[in-house]
């Protein structure tokens, strides 16, 4: 799993909030503060929309998430990466409801 696929603003976080994808980033940590953490997620913005996010752990990135949405702004899709290299796609009717 990469980084560097993603375009937009990198913002670092604790951990996430809800159940709901897009997950929502939360406790926004500064660039210098991740050096010292053993885990933290990595969220790309354009603007506020998360694109998607990595989650760091001991220096490796074990989680993967990456968004794409609708003209209207509701979520297409979700691509998920877990640790072992295994992606799942879920797909989102334009009313951000799972396909």
């Amino acid at each position: 799993m990469s980084d560097s696929d993603l375009p937009g603003t990198r913002r670092y976080f604790v951990t996430y909030t809800g159940i709901k994808m897009p997950f929502k980033l939360v406790n926004e940590l500064q660039p210098h503060e991740v050096q010292n953490r053993n885990t933290y997620f990595c969220g790309y913005y354009d603007d506020d929309r998360l694109l998607g996010f990595d989650k760091y752990a001991y220096g490796e990135v074990e989680l993967a998430h990456r968004y794409t949405y609708h003209d209207n702004g509701k979520l297409s899709g979700a691509e998920i990466t877990d640790i072992d290299g295994e992606t799942t796609l879920l797909v989102f009717d334009a009313e951000g409801n799972a396909a």
